[in-house]
């Protein structure tokens, strides 16, 4: 029973955030101590960066921060990367952590808020949808090939997390998307509609779905919907899952924490994605290539390796030695930035 309710919480949570505490060499920052930016890391002196909106095809308007190399000569074509955020993170968090370094390294790279969330618009708040995060990156390569200094022959995507996810889905239908990476990567639709690590039988999805259903009456009465549970303002001592005390220990501790990433979606959410299944032509991406990176110990690694497993060639699969599934949100020294580099340098050309 001890275990069966630890499995419960951990889906709960995984449902409300789904998606340490100490500082080092690794480069991480702390919103506290980087304030001014209004960023979970420092800023760098090798780039510019700036706050700038755009619409997707839904007529939602996103927000992103575009990371440029401060060099960068806009005479000339540069390869670009849209990056999506974790699933429930906002831009000046991982995402805007991944940009800034692509940009170090010579890339054009945009990190968004998906659509309901953070700064960009959307009504009603904190909405979660497969089919417009999905949307979300291909608006991003709208605007950066539009853009006269960017080559719209080579833009790629890089999609932590649950944007993983997005970023695979997107791309399955956009060819303007050359290459696409993965980190840490969580399959939405798949813990949606299963549970985690596919434990949920028919028999609980379907008293769920009933759940949803009364759900949805209560929200059109009160004119707006329920939330799930928000990070709360601290980490609790005692009570709480390892899955989900390792997301607290990047969105609630100093580590991760920013104002714009609650953690929390509209319940409703959920049959969008019982009723969508992200991966479902993975294959398709092919010849254009994918980049599986996990964490070693990371406590989501057989979503990527069943996501390897469907892909066709070419695909790589890294496993970081040591790392856990957070440790790619913002571990400079875990990240493989370098691989990242040669990556997408060798089939954005």
């Amino acid at each position: 029973m001890k275990k069966k309710s630890m499995m419960t919480r951990s889906f709960q949570m995984l449902t409300a955030l789904t998606l340490g505490l100490v500082l080092s060499a690794s480069g991480v920052a702390s919103a506290a101590n980087n304030a001014a930016a209004d960023k979970t890391f420092l800023p760098s002196d090798k780039v510019t960066s700036e706050k700038i909106t755009y619409k997707n095809r839904f007529g939602i308007t996103i927000a992103a921060d575009l990371y440029l190399p401060k060099e960068i000569d806009k005479t000339k074509k540069y390869a670009a990367l849209v990056i999506g955020t974790p699933y429930g993170g906002v831009k000046e968090q991982g995402a805007g952590l991944y940009a800034q370094t692509m940009a170090e390294r010579g890339f054009v790279a945009l990190a968004f808020d998906e659509s309901f969330n953070g700064e960009s618009s959307g009504e009603p708040r904190h909405v979660s949808s497969p089919d417009i995060f999905t949307e979300d990156f291909s608006a991003g390569v709208d605007y950066l090939g539009t853009r006269p200094y960017v080559d719209r022959d080579k833009i790629g995507a890089i999609g932590i997390c649950g944007s993983g996810g997005f970023a695979l889905t997107a791309a399955q239908v956009d060819h303007r998307i050359k290459a696409v990476a993965t980190a840490s990567m969580y399959d939405m639709s798949r813990v949606k509609r299963n549970g985690w690590q596919d434990s949920m039988t028919d028999e609980q999805r379907s008293q769920y779905l009933d759940q949803l259903g009364e759900q949805r009456w209560k929200d059109f009465a009160n004119g707006s919907p329920q939330l799930t549970p928000q990070f709360p303002a601290e980490i609790p001592k005692t009570g709480v899952d390892p899955i989900t005390s390792e997301f607290f220990e990047y969105y609630v501790a100093p580590r991760g924490h920013h104002p714009n990433s609650i953690g929390a979606f509209t319940v409703t959410s959920d049959m969008s994605f019982i009723n969508f299944p992200l991966l479902a032509h993975i294959e398709s991406i092919s010849p254009r290539p994918i980049l599986f990176i996990m964490g070693e110990n990371a406590h989501s690694r057989y979503f990527t390796e069943d996501a390897y497993k469907m892909a066709a060639e070419p695909k790589e699969l890294l496993v970081v030695k040591g790392a856990r599934h957070i440790d790619l949100y913002d571990r400079k020294d875990s990240i493989p930035f370098d691989r990242l580099d040669s990556f997408f340098r060798e089939n954005l050309k």
